[in-house]
């Protein structure tokens, strides 16, 4: 991975590292992604803008996970959406039309919490469980560097789209976000 002036930042392996990334993330590292890479933050600092703010990461690495349900005949349906900070997710006609729902909805942060394993602020789609697809959009997908949530708000996991692709729940979906005026 190429980090230009941010080859600063102290980047550890994330599987010598499983005090940095929530239970469920850390199995998914050590099946899937063991060259994955992670860095200590100030918990307080784990909202994106906020750790743009003091690092000076560009929005071009920063990743926003979503988690999104809706029903569909009393069947609920969930989908985790990752998309780049300055990107916007298109959840009234790509996620709605995509998922096969009438209204797609913010799932709420208790749920969100409970069903990822996850701290809320530190979701990433890495760990997520097998029924909950995850969807990344082209500028993700293709990114080579990205910066997302490790599951706790301590830290922050660092790979790239295409090692995304590798996991079986996670797919490219055409047209899933647009950018940010």
């Amino acid at each position: 991975m190429v980090y230009g002036m941010y080859e600063s930042l102290d980047l550890l392996p994330a599987i010598d590292h499983p005090e940095l990334l929530a239970p469920p993330v850390l199995a998914v590292i050590e099946t899937h992604l063991p060259d994955a890479q992670v860095f200590i933050i100030d918990p307080t600092l784990s909202d994106t803008a906020a750790l743009m703010a003091a690092t000076g990461l560009p929005a071009e690495m920063m990743c926003n996970a979503v988690m999104l349900t809706g029903l569909r005949s009393g069947e609920q349906r969930q989908v985790c959406c990752l998309t780049l900070f300055h990107r916007r997710i298109d959840v009234n006609n790509v996620v709605k039309r995509t998922l096969d729902v009438r209204k797609a909805s913010f799932a709420p942060m208790d749920y969100a919490v409970e069903v990822s394993g996850m701290e809320y602020g530190a979701i990433t789609p890495v760990g997520l469980p097998a029924d909950w697809p995850v969807w990344l959009d082209e500028p993700t997908a293709a990114a080579e560097t990205l910066i997302m949530g490790s599951g706790i708000r301590s830290s922050k996991l660092v790979l790239s789209g295409a090692d995304l692709l590798k996991l079986p729940n996670v797919r490219l979906v055409e047209g899933l976000t647009n950018p940010i005026e």
